[in-house]
């Protein structure tokens, strides 16, 4: 067994002493160890041995129970003396002498008839021992009673020449009612003292090898698990071989065995500790259990020695998890409460406070509601939402005044939603009435309206936006920044649906007075959107995307980064954009850090929108189903048009129709076409109409967002490019007319003007495609729009076909190498029955033939050329001038045959990863 591992010198002087007493030389071993650590396991071993040798063993196992019970440890002992058949013999009249001297009242244990009756009893236990020599064994000495100590003290007296032999274990740490019985026994030249504690890190790993001869686990840990305790560590060795690790019904039982061994100031140590945290300090400890500071100081010792604990703390959470466990909920939960007054009274952090009003369910303290609104601010601010939401829960429960229960419900709603919106729906009905009875404050309605109008509650929004107009107070704080806001995301819940026009741009550098920071944000972004002023409000998107982590718990706080997002990507700012999307991505992954999962959801979904401007198919669509996995169709409401719109958009432009398909057969609300986000989810619609062969149903959601777009006020800002996809559209129709017309009218505009430069060459004559197609490649390179890149490459390459097939074929390649680079499957089958008609093996061979006459030190610039690195780029990687490289290119140029560097064959590239 694991107890008798390391033990060989105990045993060995035990049977030394069996030996002695077998030579008529009685003795006494007193044997000490901590709790667990193997003292009953020798007593077992040791009275095997015994009975092997013709011994007769007498044995006692003391119980807290018990130690009140006059001689209840003798009589466990006598019990095993065997009734001889002589009726004279005074061994026969053992138990009756006992059972008289334990009645008569007030006997003292030196009073004459104790006295009397110890003498007699000892003289038939030593009359008996001269026909079988006895070994009496009494296991956790301490609970022992005091007239059987008695008994025990007059019987060692009398062992000089007996063969007997007395072994007492007990912890190492004495019992002030025994003190003087210990006294008496250390005066006994009879006495020898035998101590063992926990095993060794070499006897853990001996002692926990099974058949193999191995360890189930590395022995360091299993030590650090354990701490050597025999009793522990049988029981961890099982957990480890059966499921990998301590579990509760294996090393969780034996942690409360040990401790239920163990006085009753044991298991309220380990209650305590388990309650308050490591973090606790003795005081506090003590108050929360009752204990006198002595008693709980031998007890935490004891609890130390045996291992049981590491310095005061739990080996395990499992031993932690145990001993809660093992207290019935109301006794816990008393536990909790006392040890949430104890902190408070001792002005403790509100977080700590707070914790142990939760477990405890507990609110009703006058000082409750306080600490856990202060505790809660914590949480969200540190990102922990979960336990913020559960402490507002409580102080909600825990408040009777409305206007503060309505308060704390706004605080509640908010951190819900940080992590699933559609759990903070159940709020809302309670705090429109709480808002339209004026007991919700400007910042507190204003995040109402948002999260109603998420979830399409539009005439509640209204209701309570009206309140809040009504209010004259209002028009000097944050409702300005809402009415600004409102016309472009819910154009038709704005006060004036016209374009909202600002005074000046200084207005905006700080929020009136009362207003939200963030919403402030959210409206300087919205009027650059609105105003069509992206690349002068793209410094104040990227201000609000590093400011982001300060702002966890804002209720603008996604609105505003993602406003910030669009703000750049109609800059052209790719790069940034990304950059920014990336940036909170890590701590939403994993945890709730940085907004939990509602915000970890839009900067997947924003992430996804900024690789499909890019042409990164593959990339959007794993981030457009992230967004959509990390949320509910329900938590994300109305914005559920942002993430399926890029999903559609992307599985249409890769060649995946059934998964357009499946995003498109959801259900969304009908509330979710009064918003931006349905402009979106009608473009991506549309587009997926127009490659599934349905033009007509292509044109009607193109029209409609221009009746929206129009319809709002929005014409100016153009949220969708909607007349250049209607155009190809009518294209499609072959209605070449109302084609120019929609291009012309785009063509008027500042934005989207390359793609409607490539629709216009379609819908004209052959002649004229040339110009217009070079001014939409120039331009689609520039915006780094490599779908687009790539359709015009095609386009351009069909135009060349006429007259210039060389150069058609390399524009071609050019074309097809984009398309498959970015994962556009169709346009890339496309490519290629195009590619077979110019000549695909005459091709090949003319762009091959030129790039094998380069030289390596050519073929390295020309490969950097021609993903688009400028000369002095080139020059840095390369470790060469300038100059260097415009040379190399001239030279390049010549023996390609082309005359400028977006000319240089696409072959080029696979050179630039052979030589990266």
């Amino acid at each position: 067994m694991v107890a008798l591992v390391e033990r060989d010198e105990q045993i060995q002087q035990l049977d030394s002493l069996l030996a002695d007493c077998t030579a008529r030389r009685g003795r006494v071993a007193l044997l000490e160890g901590p709790i667990g650590t193997g003292r009953t396991a020798l007593l077992r071993g040791l009275a095997e041995r015994a009975e092997r040798s013709g011994f007769r063993c007498l044995r006692a196992s003391c119980s807290p129970a018990e130690q009140e019970l006059p001689y209840g440890v003798a009589g466990q002992l006598l019990r095993d003396v065997p009734r001889p058949e002589d009726p004279d013999d005074p061994s026969g009249r053992l138990l009756e002498g006992l059972a008289a001297a334990a009645d008569v009242p007030d006997a003292g244990p030196a009073s004459p008839h104790a006295v009397r009756t110890h003498h007699e009893l000892v003289l038939a236990l030593l009359g008996h021992a001269e026909r079988e020599p006895l070994l009496i064994t009494v296991d956790d000495l301490r609970y022992a009673d005091v007239p059987s100590l008695h008994l025990l003290l007059h019987l060692v007296r009398r062992l000089a020449s007996a063969p007997v032999l007395v072994v007492l274990a007990d912890e190492p740490v004495p019992r002030p009612r025994h003190l003087t019985f210990l006294a008496e026994l250390f005066r006994r030249p009879e006495l020898h003292r035998l101590r063992v504690g926990p095993l060794s890190p070499a006897g853990t790993a001996r002692a926990a090898s099974g058949p193999s001869g191995a360890p189930p686990a590395p022995a360091a840990d299993l030590h650090a698990i354990s701490g050597g305790n025999p009793l522990l560590l049988d029981a961890l060795a099982e957990d480890v071989r059966a499921a990998g690790a301590p579990r509760a019904e294996g090393y969780g039982l034996a942690f409360l065995g040990c401790l239920h061994r163990g006085d009753p100031a044991t298991p309220a140590v380990a209650r305590a500790l388990a309650v308050m945290g490591e973090d606790a300090g003795p005081a506090e400890l003590w108050r929360l259990v009752s204990l006198k500071p002595e008693d709980g100081e031998r007890a935490l010792g004891a609890l130390n020695a045996a291992r049981l604990l590491d310095g005061g703390r739990f080996r395990h959470p499992v031993a932690r998890d145990a001993v809660l466990d093992d207290l019935a909920p109301a006794e816990r939960a008393e536990l909790h409460r006392r040890a949430a007054r104890l902190l408070h009274d001792q002005g403790a952090a509100a977080t700590r406070v707070a914790r142990h009003l939760v477990h405890a369910d507990h609110a009703q303290e006058p000082w409750a509601a306080a600490v856990l609104s202060e505790a809660a601010e914590h949480a969200l601010l540190d990102g922990r939402t979960e336990e913020g939401a559960r402490f507002l829960r409580l102080a909600h429960r825990g408040l009777s005044d409305e206007g503060e229960r309505a308060a704390v419900r706004t605080r509640l709603a908010g951190a819900e939603w940080q992590t699933a919106p559609a759990s903070a729906a159940r709020h809302l009905a309670p705090l429109v009435t709480a808002a339209l009875g004026g007991r919700l404050g400007l910042a507190d309605g204003l995040a109402l309206a948002g999260r109603l109008l998420w979830f399409g509650r539009g005439e509640e929004a209204v209701r309570v936006l009206d309140r809040l107009r009504a209010d004259a107070r209002a028009e000097g704080g944050g409702l300005r920044d809402a009415e600004v806001w409102l016309a472009y995301a819910h154009p038709p819940l704005a006060r004036d649906r016209r374009t909202p026009v600002l005074a000046a741009e200084k207005a905006f550098a700080v929020p009136a007075l009362g207003g939200d920071p963030q919403l402030h944000a959210a409206a300087i972004l919205a009027d650059g959107l609105t105003r069509r002023r992206s690349h002068a409000v793209a410094g104040r998107a990227e201000q609000v995307l590093r400011d982001l982590p300060l702002h966890p718990r804002n209720p603008w706080t996604v609105e505003a980064a993602l406003l910030a997002v669009q703000v750049l990507l109609r800059a052209d700012r790719l790069d940034a954009a990304a950059a920014w999307c990336e940036a909170p991505s890590g701590e939403g992954r994993d945890g709730e850090a940085g907004g939990g999962g509602t915000q970890a959801a839009f900067f997947a979904a924003a992430r996804a929108e900024v690789a499909l401007r890019t042409g990164d198919l593959p990339s959007a669509l794993r981030e457009a189903r992230e967004a959509l996995a990390r949320l509910s169709p329900k938590s994300w409401g109305v914005a559920i048009g942002y993430p399926l719109g890029t999903c559609v958009l992307a599985a249409t432009r890769a060649g995946e129709h059934d998964e357009a398909a499946r995003c498109l057969a959801l259900s969304v609300p009908e509330a979710m076409f009064k918003s931006r986000h349905g402009l979106y989810y009608l473009y991506a619609r549309g587009h997926h109409h127009l490659a599934s062969g349905h033009a007509h149903a292509a044109l009607a959601d193109f029209l409609s967002c221009g009746e929206l777009i129009r319809g709002w006020g929005l014409d100016t800002a153009g949220p969708v490019p909607w007349r250049t996809d209607a155009a190809e559209a009518w294209l499609r129709l072959g209605n070449r007319d109302q084609a120019r017309r929609l291009v012309r009218e785009q063509l008027a505009r500042t934005d989207g003007r390359g793609p409607a430069l490539r629709v216009l060459a379609a819908a004209s004559p052959a002649g004229r495609r040339l110009p217009l197609l070079t001014e939409a490649v120039d331009l689609a390179e520039a915006s780094g729009d490599r779908f687009e890149q790539a359709r015009v490459l095609a386009d351009l390459s069909r135009v060349h076909a006429v007259g210039n097939r060389r150069r058609a074929r390399l524009l071609l390649r050019q074309a097809l190498h984009v398309a498959n680079m970015c994962g556009m499957r169709p346009l890339a089958r496309e490519l290629l029955s195009v590619q077979a008609d110019l000549g695909g093996a005459e091709a090949m061979a003319d762009g091959l033939e030129g790039i094998a006459s380069l030289t390596d030190s050519e073929r390295r610039v020309a490969s950097l050329a021609v993903v688009g690195n400028t000369n002095r780029e080139i020059a840095a990687k390369l470790y060469i001038t300038p100059s260097t490289v415009e040379q190399h290119l001239t030279r390049i140029y010549r023996k390609l045959g082309i005359r400028r560097r977006k000319e240089l064959p696409a072959d080029l590239w696979a050179g630039l990863r052979k030589t990266g």
